[in-house]
Protein backbone atom coordinates (compact mmCIF):
# COMPACT_ATOMS: atom_id res chain seq x y z
CA UNK A 1 0.00 0.00 0.00
CA UNK A 2 2.81 2.47 1.02
CA UNK A 3 4.62 2.24 -2.44
CA UNK A 4 1.39 3.02 -4.60
CA UNK A 5 0.42 6.20 -2.97
CA UNK A 6 4.71 6.73 -2.95
CA UNK A 7 4.10 6.36 -6.52
CA UNK A 8 1.43 8.61 -6.74
CA UNK A 9 4.10 11.10 -5.39
CA UNK A 10 6.64 10.71 -7.80
CA UNK A 11 4.55 11.04 -10.80
CA UNK A 12 4.10 14.98 -9.08
CA UNK A 13 7.87 14.39 -8.23
CA UNK A 14 8.07 14.11 -12.66
CA UNK A 15 5.70 17.00 -12.83
CA UNK A 16 7.90 19.21 -10.76
CA UNK A 17 11.08 18.22 -12.57
CA UNK A 18 9.35 18.45 -16.02
CA UNK A 19 8.45 22.01 -14.82
CA UNK A 20 12.28 23.28 -13.62
CA UNK A 21 11.52 22.37 -10.46
CA UNK A 22 13.31 20.37 -7.79
CA UNK A 23 11.46 17.08 -8.69
CA UNK A 24 9.61 16.33 -5.31
CA UNK A 25 6.24 15.43 -5.17
CA UNK A 26 3.68 14.36 -2.12
CA UNK A 27 0.05 12.87 -1.21
CA UNK A 28 -2.00 12.97 1.35
CA UNK A 29 -4.53 9.93 2.41
CA UNK A 30 -7.33 10.07 4.68
CA UNK A 31 -8.06 6.84 7.00
CA UNK A 32 -10.32 5.84 4.42
CA UNK A 33 -7.30 5.32 1.71
CA UNK A 34 -8.73 8.30 -0.53
CA UNK A 35 -5.84 10.64 -1.82
CA UNK A 36 -7.46 13.94 -0.37
CA UNK A 37 -4.32 16.27 -0.98
CA UNK A 38 -1.60 16.19 -3.70
CA UNK A 39 1.48 18.65 -4.19
CA UNK A 40 4.91 19.13 -5.99
CA UNK A 41 7.34 21.76 -5.72
CA UNK A 42 6.45 24.88 -7.43
CA UNK A 43 9.03 27.46 -5.24
CA UNK A 44 10.75 28.48 -9.47
CA UNK A 45 7.04 28.55 -10.47
CA UNK A 46 5.47 30.77 -7.79
CA UNK A 47 8.23 32.78 -6.75
CA UNK A 48 7.50 31.36 -3.15
CA UNK A 49 10.23 29.94 -0.99
CA UNK A 50 7.62 28.17 1.20
CA UNK A 51 6.16 26.55 -1.92
CA UNK A 52 7.45 23.17 -1.13
CA UNK A 53 5.27 19.99 -2.63
CA UNK A 54 4.15 18.80 1.38
CA UNK A 55 3.24 22.28 2.37
CA UNK A 56 0.53 22.37 -0.81
CA UNK A 57 -0.46 19.05 -0.23
CA UNK A 58 -1.60 19.88 3.50
CA UNK A 59 -3.59 22.76 2.36
CA UNK A 60 -5.16 20.86 -0.33
CA UNK A 61 -6.01 18.39 2.51
CA UNK A 62 -7.15 20.71 4.67
CA UNK A 63 -9.67 22.21 2.25
CA UNK A 64 -10.86 18.54 1.68
CA UNK A 65 -11.12 18.14 5.40
CA UNK A 66 -12.55 21.55 6.43
CA UNK A 67 -10.04 21.39 9.39
CA UNK A 68 -6.44 22.44 9.62
CA UNK A 69 -6.37 18.90 12.05
CA UNK A 70 -5.47 16.09 9.44
CA UNK A 71 -6.03 13.52 12.22
CA UNK A 72 -5.64 10.13 10.73
CA UNK A 73 -4.39 10.75 7.44
CA UNK A 74 -0.93 10.02 6.14
CA UNK A 75 1.48 12.04 4.03
CA UNK A 76 3.79 10.50 1.38
CA UNK A 77 6.34 12.63 0.19
CA UNK A 78 9.42 11.54 -2.04
CA UNK A 79 12.24 13.40 -0.01
CA UNK A 80 12.53 13.42 3.35
CA UNK A 81 11.17 16.55 4.99
CA UNK A 82 13.06 20.14 5.54
CA UNK A 83 12.62 21.68 8.85
CA UNK A 84 9.90 23.92 7.53
CA UNK A 85 7.70 21.05 6.01
CA UNK A 86 8.30 19.00 9.07
CA UNK A 87 6.97 22.05 11.21
CA UNK A 88 3.62 22.36 8.98
CA UNK A 89 3.48 18.33 9.18
CA UNK A 90 3.15 18.93 12.91
CA UNK A 91 1.42 22.07 13.58
CA UNK A 92 -1.40 19.83 10.95
CA UNK A 93 -1.24 17.03 13.15
CA UNK A 94 -0.53 14.53 10.81
CA UNK A 95 -0.11 11.02 12.70
CA UNK A 96 1.46 9.19 10.06
CA UNK A 97 5.04 10.35 7.69
CA UNK A 98 6.17 8.28 4.78
CA UNK A 99 8.87 9.21 2.55
CA UNK A 100 11.30 7.82 0.04
CA UNK A 101 14.77 9.58 -0.82
CA UNK A 102 16.72 10.65 3.12
CA UNK A 103 18.27 14.26 2.51
CA UNK A 104 21.39 14.42 4.21
CA UNK A 105 21.50 18.22 3.94
CA UNK A 106 18.38 19.50 5.45
CA UNK A 107 16.00 16.15 6.75
CA UNK A 108 13.62 16.55 9.66
CA UNK A 109 13.49 12.71 10.11
CA UNK A 110 16.55 11.63 11.53
CA UNK A 111 18.82 12.82 8.75
CA UNK A 112 20.19 16.12 10.53
CA UNK A 113 17.95 16.32 12.98
CA UNK A 114 14.76 14.65 14.13
CA UNK A 115 11.66 17.22 14.84
CA UNK A 116 9.75 14.37 15.45
CA UNK A 117 11.54 13.51 18.29
CA UNK A 118 11.86 16.56 20.18
CA UNK A 119 8.55 17.60 23.02
CA UNK A 120 6.99 19.52 20.01
CA UNK A 121 3.65 18.52 21.61
CA UNK A 122 2.81 15.91 18.59
CA UNK A 123 4.96 13.00 17.28
CA UNK A 124 4.95 11.43 14.37
CA UNK A 125 5.09 8.07 12.87
CA UNK A 126 7.83 7.45 10.40
CA UNK A 127 8.54 5.02 7.80
CA UNK A 128 11.69 6.02 5.79
CA UNK A 129 12.89 4.51 2.27
CA UNK A 130 9.74 3.75 0.79
CA UNK A 131 10.77 4.19 -3.16
CA UNK A 132 13.86 5.41 -1.75
CA UNK A 133 15.81 4.46 -4.75
CA UNK A 134 13.14 5.53 -7.46
CA UNK A 135 13.27 8.82 -5.58
CA UNK A 136 17.10 9.89 -5.12
CA UNK A 137 17.42 8.49 -9.06
CA UNK A 138 14.76 11.56 -9.95
CA UNK A 139 16.74 13.90 -7.52
CA UNK A 140 20.17 12.95 -9.09
CA UNK A 141 19.01 12.87 -12.60
CA UNK A 142 17.58 16.43 -12.14
CA UNK A 143 20.81 17.91 -10.75
CA UNK A 144 22.75 16.41 -13.06
CA UNK A 145 21.11 17.71 -16.02
CA UNK A 146 20.64 21.09 -13.90
CA UNK A 147 24.86 21.07 -13.74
Amino acid sequence: MNEDYMLEALALAREAAEAGEVPVGCVIVDADGRVIGRGRNRREENGDATAHAEVEAIREACAALGDWRLAGCTLYVTLEPCPMCAGAILNARIPRVVFGARDPSVGCCGSVIDLFYEKLGHRPAVTPDVLAVESANLLQSFFKEKR
